[in-house]
């Protein structure tokens, strides 16, 4: 499967998601409104990969740890986002992690209770 259409599915998978275009990549918002994940498809670069909220410290720790993997995006690596290359190979596992805490970062209280119940 395509990388871009398995990170579209792990995105979707997660309660009230919703994808549309914003400055022209793929990116998803929850309920319509906070964005947690969004296509960097050779933004500022020639790779391909995606930019999501992450937990404080995270992104520094990812990238000084596997910098083949993560990087720090451009506009949001400041506030703690985290850049995950799509070009490389990857542990799709993993990358379910990655989005799942981006998701529960922005999600309200009431959408973490669903993701428990789930």
């Amino acid at each position: 499967m395509d990388p871009v259409d398995r990170l579209r599915e792990l995105c979707l998978a997660l309660p009230e998601t919703t994808e549309r275009l914003s400055h022209g990549e793929p990116t998803w918002f929850i309920r319509g409104r906070k964005v947690f994940v969004t296509l960097a498809d050779h933004h500022h670069d020639n790779r391909l990969g995606f930019w999501c909220a992450a937990p404080p410290g995270t992104s520094e720790a990812l990238v000084t740890e596997d910098p083949e993997l993560y990087f720090r995006p451009p506009y949001v690596g400041g506030r703690g986002w985290l850049g995950v290359y799509l070009d490389v190979p990857v542990n799709w596992d993993e990358i379910r992690d990655v989005v799942t805490e981006a998701y529960l970062m922005v999600a309200p209280k009431s959408l973490h209770a669903r993701m428990r119940e789930g």
